[in-house]
């Protein structure tokens, strides 16, 4: 009788692991639709803080005059906040040339803002061609107008987010990825999509 007791005790303590095992890896399931496509090289995509609008303080195109996120209402963005210092930044750069290549045009594009110091400014606009993105337009948020930086919540560099056509974020990676990789672009597609 005891070593039936034995035998019903571990049968029930097995099925009670499983179920835990069970509960923890189903866990709820995302109200994101979009996070079913952060796979991959964007797995790290942060959901957390979708549907922020979108900072309007001004960062500054290559001629010096003022530009806001406002300016690409209707398209899909990928903001990308960079620096010539920072090795990570230069990393990703060739690969969100190809994106923009692949999807950028009339509902999609690729805004790069070089954080460098106004000294730099000029040798960033010539890094970004160099590193094969010269089909991204320059544009810049020196650290004495670092309000865009702010207000869009960027801690590091560098740091993306993807803005819907109506300014609204949708998701924001903290440090590279391959943003030319088959899951990137199947990211923006389902954007794109929406």
């Amino acid at each position: 009788m005891t070593r039936l007791a034995y035998i019903a005790l571990f049968l029930i303590g097995l099925i009670a692991i499983v179920y835990a095992l069970m509960s923890a890896g189903g866990g709820k399931p995302s109200e994101n639709r979009l996070e079913a496509y952060a796979r991959g090289e964007i797995e790290k995509l942060d959901f957390s803080q979708a549907g922020t609008s979108a900072s309007n303080a001004p960062f500054y195109l290559e001629d010096g005059s003022a530009v806001s996120l406002d300016a690409f209402m209707g398209k899909v963005i990928l903001v990308n906040f960079w620096a010539t210092w920072c090795a990570p930044c230069e990393k990703e750069m060739p690969s969100l040339g190809a994106l923009q290549t692949a999807r950028g045009g009339d509902r999609f594009e690729v805004v790069a803002i070089s954080v460098d110091a106004q000294e730099d400014l000029s040798y960033a606009a010539q890094r970004l061609g160099e590193l094969g993105a010269s089909n991204i337009t320059f544009h810049s948020a020196t650290p004495e107008q670092y309000e865009i930086v702010y207000d869009s919540g960027v801690q590091g560099f560098p740091t993306t987010i993807l803005y819907d056509a109506s300014g609204v974020e949708i998701a924001r990676l903290a440090g590279d990825a391959d943003w030319s990789s088959i899951e990137a672009v199947g990211f923006v597609d389902a954007l794109l999509k929406n």
